[in-house]
This record gives C-alpha cells, structure tokens and sequence, in this order.
C-alpha cells in the first residue's frame, strides 16, 4: 500500500515539473509577430527602428487591426516627433504618436504607437507587411540615447523577432512582453496568456479602432521633419532648394535656412521654418525655398498654415522681404502660376504692409492680373486657394480677396513652393527674417471652405496622420 501511494505521489509531482514543458509545446502559435532591425547608433540625432508585422496565425488579419508599440525613455525631453520613412504598405497608410504611459518604467517612460489605416490591406496566414521604416527624433536637435530604450537593440542589424516591440490584434495583447511584466497571449484573442491574465489593451491609452483608408487625391503634411537632409523630407515629395536663379537675389539659395523646430502655437507642435539672412551683401545672403518634387497638382483647393513676420527675427528692420506660398508650371507655352507674396515692408516701389494675389499667364511678357490687399498679417493666418470651373479664388482666414478666370486660370500641372526671399539688398548690417509653415493640404477634386479645409485637416491630426498623398502621378 504504501509503495502504491509513493508510486502514486511520485508521477503526480513528475507532471507538474513537467506540465510547463508540455503546455509549451502544445500551445498555439502567436497570432502576430513582429519583426525588429535597428537603423541608427545607440547614439543619434535621429531614431530609426525598422519593424514589420509578420501574421504567424491560421486566419487572414487586417492590418487595421494592427497596433505596434515600440519602448524608448524620454531623457527629459518634453516632445519628441515620428514619421514614416518607407513602407511597402505606403506611409500614406501608416499613423503614428508617441505616448507617456501611465505607469512608466526605468527603460520605458515613452512609446511610439504605430497603427494603420484599412488602406494597409491586409496579410494571409504567414505573409509579411514587408519592411516598415520609421524615425522618432526631439524637434529641439538634441541628439538621442537609445542604451537605456527598452526597444532598441544594436545587434539587431537584421530583423529579428522582438519581444521587446508589442503587438496588439482588435486591442488584445497578442505579441512581445509589456513593460508592466505582462507577456503576450499566444492563443485566441481574449484567451489566458502565459501570465494567467487574459489578453486585453495596455494601460496608458487606448488602442485606436481602425481608421478608414484616406480619400483619394489628396495630399497633407504637418512637416514633422529633423532637418533639410531628412531622407524622410524627400521620400514624401520635397526638394529643399539649392539651385542658382531667382526671384531675389539671384544665387544664393541655401539649405542652412531650413529647419523645422517646435513652436508651442503650432498644431502638432513643429513647424517648417524658412529663414532669409544677409548683411547687406549678396555674397552673404542665404534665402530658403522647399518645394514640391512633382508637378502633381492642378485643380482643385490649395490651402496651408502660415506665419507671416512683420519685424526681422534679429537685427534691423527695413528690407523690402518676400514670404510666399505659391503654385507654378513648367516655364514653357503653358505657363500657370497662383501666387501669394506678402511683404511687411513692401517692394517694387510699392508700400507695406501688403499681400499680393497674383495669377500669372505668362512670366516672360508679365501678362498677369493681381490683387493687393494692403494689411498687415503678423502671425498665424490660413491661406486657401480653389481652383475649379475655371476660376481661381483667393482667401485668407475665409475672407475672399480676389478671382480670376480666363486665360489666367492654371492650363499645366504646377508645384508647390515656400520660399523667403529678399527683393534687394538696401542697407548693411546682419539680420535674419523668418516664415513658418504650420501644415500644407491640398484636395485635387473639389474647392473646399476654410471650415471644409480645417474639419479635414483637424480629422488627419486627430487620426495620427502626419503625411498622407493620394493623388494620382501624372
């Protein structure tokens, strides 16, 4: 009897040494995993993880059920900024915030949530997102250190499965192991994970439902960028210029007048800023100008944020200044341009403060027909531009200036352009002048009202959407 119990007893403690073993080897695969590769230095200016979402389950997932969170610690820092570099699903359909959680950790004080919109599509059992690159950088320039961010790993040069990177499916806890200590479930969603609690969103902020895909021909940018040689800057259609010619002064555009700082009376809290320096002599002056990289735009509304200055950034006022938002074809036969020139102190002759509207049929002959409206515009102003059943019209914060039609209404695709420039030089002494530019929208099928613009402008913010473009290349 007493062998019996002792046998009995004896395989009742082998099966629970070995039960961990066992349910390991028999329990489901992870619905998602997500994949890792670090594309920066511990230290650097910019953060660059690269992720990928690889579906390991036995059902077909969407993408917009998809939620990624990647760890990193804040270093003091106040706000930090994303955006998306390339991705095989487009960075059209990627959105994106970073997050202060509410109950922080020692590695883990900050993450970036990347979600997607229904655009993304979708993946079958064991197919990949391919390739997601992504930046997070402090608007303020200071440089990053990536030792003490729980998400960062040098080593992983090539992808790599990351425990460290969460991955959420429909707001359940699916893949990688939270901060907190909770690691992810690995079998149905809403089932007991290994920790012995269910499956369910992360504290510290909600997991976004899916977000609708974008419309189509659309283009929007907050201008979330580290600086002028930003690769994500060119990727997303824009060409800081460097190339001799006019307006101004003619030969001295530069990129060191680019930048894009924080300002706290921005939406989103970063701008692009456009800064114009001299002290009076050419071989001293910088101007800066960013355009679009295509020709991409043609009917429709046009309409962007801007900060207009009446007085230099530093030294002394007087300069007959340029601060423009403007749209312009090819220089050939068909020739179109929608301009907005505002100078604080005026040019050619003519008194500030005041904002030209221009719509030019031809630069050579200067066959054009204009409006000024003679104001000042210190600070932040939206300026709209429709295009449509041949007219254009002229607004600035909903006020209509000006409409022309005719042969002055755009015949050619035409670029977006932002630039400072100084018209002359007419005195010496250092000083610099500053334009910033909040956000840029543009709808390729229709004229949208200012309410119109900023109910869609206030819905791509809300969304995590820093940069979309959907309008069809030409």
């Amino acid at each position: 009897m007493f062998k019996t119990l002792f046998l009995v007893i004896a395989v009742a403690a082998g099966g629970l040494v070995l039960y961990p073993e066992w349910r390991a080897a028999h329990q489901a695969p992870p619905q998602l995993t997500i994949r890792y590769k670090a594309g920066s230095p511990a230290t650097a200016a910019v953060a660059q993880p690269w992720l990928e979402v690889v579906n390991t389950s036995k059902k077909r997932v969407l993408l917009s059920d998809v939620t990624i969170r990647y760890y990193f610690t804040g270093d003091g820092a106040s706000s930090y900024a994303f955006n998306c570099v390339q991705a095989a699903v487009g960075c059209s359909n990627i959105a994106g915030e970073t997050v202060a959680p509410a109950d922080p950790g020692t590695t883990a004080d900050r993450y970036l949530q990347i979600s997607f919109t229904t655009g993304a599509g979708s993946l079958a059992p064991g197919a990949k997102s391919g390739a997601i690159g992504l930046q997070l950088y402090r608007p303020d320039g200071r440089k990053l250190n990536q030792l003490n961010d729980r998400s960062f790993n040098a080593a992983d040069t090539t992808f790599q499965a990351s425990r460290m990177v969460t991955g959420y499916l429909r707001g359940a806890h699916v893949w990688g192991d939270e901060p907190t200590g909770r690691t992810s479930s690995t079998g149905p969603t809403g089932s007991t994970g290994s920790t012995g609690h269910a499956a369910a969103s992360a504290p510290g902020s909600s997991v976004p439902r899916p977000r609708p895909a974008h419309p189509r021909g659309i283009v929007f940018d907050d201008f979330h960028y580290s600086g002028p040689d930003d690769p994500a800057l060119h990727a997303h259609g824009w060409l800081v210029r460097t190339s001799p010619g006019g307006p101004g002064i003619h030969d001295t555009w530069s990129a060191a007048g680019v930048s894009f700082p924080a300002e706290k009376s921005a939406v989103g809290g970063q701008v692009m800023q456009l800064r114009a320096t001299t002290d009076g002599t050419k071989a001293s002056t910088k101007q800066a100008e960013v355009q679009s990289s295509g020709t991409d735009f043609l009917t429709g509304t046009y309409a962007a944020r801007i900060y207009f200055n009446d007085k230099p950034t530093s030294g002394r006022n007087g300069d007959h200044v340029n601060e423009s938002f403007y749209t312009i074809s090819p220089n050939n036969s068909r020739y179109s341009e929608l301009d907005n020139e505002y100078m604080p102190n005026g040019g050619w002759g003519a008194p500030g403060p005041k904002l030209d509207t221009t719509s030019w049929y031809s630069a050579d002959t200067g066959d054009r027909v204009t409006h000024k409206l003679v104001s000042s515009l210190q600070g932040w102003h939206t300026m709209v531009i429709t295009a449509v059943h041949g007219v254009a019209t002229y607004s600035v914060d909903g006020h209509k200036l000006f409409s022309s039609g005719g042969k002055y209404f755009p015949r050619q695709n035409m670029s977006i352009n932002f630039n400072t420039w100084f018209v002359d030089l007419p005195f010496t002494g250092p000083r610099a002048w500053d334009m910033q530019v909040n956000w840029f929208y543009y709808n390729a099928d229709k004229a949208q009202s200012l309410a119109d613009v900023q109910k869609s402008v206030n819905g791509l913010y809300g969304s995590g959407t820093h940069y979309v473009n959907t309008v069809s290349k030409h």
